[in-house]
């Protein structure tokens, strides 16, 4: 039985025609310019996709398992730079979900996941497939919502939308039960978004940025610190003015990693746990750090109160939330990265550095990332190099977690934003291949490249499927050296190696690829890897997997151990 809603003031109705709750869902997000949702259907959410089946404008991509859903999102979304779309079913669907809202928690990435819930008569009666997903993930996402009138359909999308994608991005979630989407209505759609107290400040404080000025000007050992919320801002062409204004180094997060061009004179690439001896020295010897976008995770500063116990520090960032909540700053600056820094780079004078730049050479030249590549065992870090030297920076490269993501951040200097993707905050294995998936969707004229560890592979790579269904020419490395790498490093470091659960027993990777009908190769000799890296490279038409046997005692270093400080740390010397 159809009913009708009047459009509230400050909605307009969308045409005097009655819609299913599924239908409005769809056309809510047609309105957001959605053009690909990733997910997975059940009981609970198929109105939905019987809604999909007629919106021939909106793909929809039917991922193995939730868990890529959500991730494929997330690599969607920080490859375009667009909000990702992901749905699951009720209870088990939903809560597949959580692992990659969490990520993009943590990382800041504006996803809206959608999910299909019970009937609401039975909500709280543990039904079938029922689980309190808005409970769940109500610490994890920025917003979420169960929505329990068809006519709050259309307003709770545009709600989300708006949410993940402006101040701090995030992720949020809308929760339908399933006779919500079944029931019909005339939708109405608000005009404007009101979210009482949500009112993110874009323009920097006048007073602070020339206090930031000055101080920077006076500055004889700056250094700019600089995170992915540089990156969400749309900020590397003011990052980049402001440096070259002013002569300051540059240093990037994991996050952060292409916010500026890496090849770029004045940046010194990743500092922090394995970032380069020089990044870290000069941080630790700075006496005034510009940091902008960045959230002084532990894995960058170690302990607190040794990081860069000299300086005084200016902080920029959209979340007020953020500043002083680890590391006090002198001058905070609440703001827009991009806004705030080309309002910088309008005042600042160039500090006299002469002899800064000096000293962070000489670490330059006595500390590069090195590794040694002899002639039976392929080094992982070979194999980063290679890579980096073949694609020049410009492929769009994503990550697993361990060792092999550490490499990559080493010897991996991409050439701007977005081509650098992998799980910082949370760290999460699996998390590679499904991101390659989502980037290789958002940008399919770009060369996508997959480097994964062989125990991270295992965790999402029954989505090979996908791949192969969609004929994606989607390169994936793995740097296979039969462990769970960091936990056996670990282990060795500061377990007195004592190797428990961390190694291996892997199949054939190129095999399990031909299994699924992608292409496979093997690779064991370093004369190999090079061939291996531009025949996989070249292929257009589908997928391939290389397996790398790499050297399986090879250690990532430089390392700052967990809790220490630059004082502490383990050289490659």
């Amino acid at each position: 039985m159809a009913r009708q809603i009047e459009a509230a003031p400050g909605r307009r109705a969308l045409r005097a025609r009655t819609m299913t709750g599924a239908q409005i869902l769809v056309e809510a997000l047609r309105r957001e310019g959605v053009e690909i949702i990733f997910g997975h259907p059940g009981g609970a959410s198929l109105p939905i996709y019987d809604a999909l089946y007629d919106a021939k404008d909106i793909r929809h991509i039917l991922v193995r398992h939730e868990q890529v859903a959500a991730h494929a999102a997330v690599g969607y979304a920080r490859a375009s730079g667009r909000v990702g779309v992901c749905t699951a079913t009720s209870g088990p669907g939903a809560t597949n979900l959580v692992t990659g809202i969490t990520d993009a928690m943590m990382d800041s990435i504006p996803i809206v996941a959608i999910t299909g819930q019970v009937p609401r008569p039975v909500i709280g009666n543990d039904a079938f497939q029922e689980a309190d997903v808005t409970g769940v993930t109500m610490p994890i996402t920025k917003w979420n919502h169960l929505v329990l009138e068809v006519g709050d359909v259309a307003p709770s999308v545009q709600r989300a939308f708006y949410l993940a994608r402006t101040g701090r991005p995030g992720p949020v979630l809308v929760d339908l039960p399933r006779d919500v989407l079944q029931e019909s209505a005339v939708p109405a759609f608000l005009d404007g978004i009101p979210v009482p107290g949500y009112r993110p400040v874009l323009d920097g404080n006048p007073r602070q940025i020339a206090a930031a000025a000055e101080l920077l000007a006076t500055a004889t050992r700056p250094v700019i610190y600089a995170g992915g919320g540089v990156i969400s801002a749309g900020a590397s062409a003011e990052l980049t003015a402001l440096a070259e204004r002013t002569g300051i180094p540059v240093t990037l997060t994991l996050m952060g990693k292409g916010a500026m061009d890496e090849t770029h004179p004045l940046c010194l690439g990743m500092l922090g746990m394995h970032g380069s001896v020089y990044a870290n020295y000069a941080v630790h010897e700075a006496d005034v750090i510009l940091a902008v976008g960045v959230r002084f995770d532990d894995r960058v500063t170690g302990r607190l109160r040794d990081f860069a116990p000299r300086a005084r520090f200016i902080h920029i960032d959209i979340d007020p939330a953020e500043i002083g909540k680890n590391k006090p700053a002198h001058i905070p600056i609440v703001g827009d990265a991009s806004r705030v820094l080309a309002a910088l780079a309008s005042q600042v004078r160039a500090p006299q550095i002469d002899g800064w730049w000096a000293q962070i050479n000489t670490w330059r030249r006595r500390y590069p990332f090195r590794y040694r590549q002899g002639e039976a065992t392929v080094s992982a870090q070979y194999v980063c190099d290679q890579l980096n030297r073949i694609t020049g920076g410009e492929a769009v490269v994503t990550t697993d977690v361990g060792q092999h993501q550490m490499w990559m951040a080493q010897w991996y200097r991409p050439r701007g934003p977005r081509r650098f993707i992998s799980s910082g905050g949370l760290g999460v294995m699996g998390f590679g291949f499904p991101a390659a998936l989502g980037a290789k969707f958002a940008c399919p004229e770009s060369l996508v490249v997959a480097v994964v560890g062989d125990g991270g592979f295992q965790m999402t790579m029954q989505d090979l499927s996908t791949a192969v269904e969609y004929r994606m020419a989607l390169p994936i490395i793995v740097l296979n050296n039969g462990a769970l790498g960091m936990v056996r490093q670990w282990q060795t470091f500061f377990y007195r190696d004592r190797r428990s659960a961390s190694i291996l027993r892997n199949p054939d990777f190129a095999r399990v690829a031909e299994a699924f009908g992608a292409r496979g190769i093997r690779v064991e000799r370093p004369e190999q890897v090079e061939p291996a890296l531009r025949s996989a490279l070249a292929v257009e038409d589908g997928p391939v997997v290389v397996d790398i046997r790499c050297d399986p005692e090879e250690n990532c270093l430089p390392m700052i151990p967990s809790g220490q400080s630059v004082a502490e740390m383990i050289i490659d010397e």
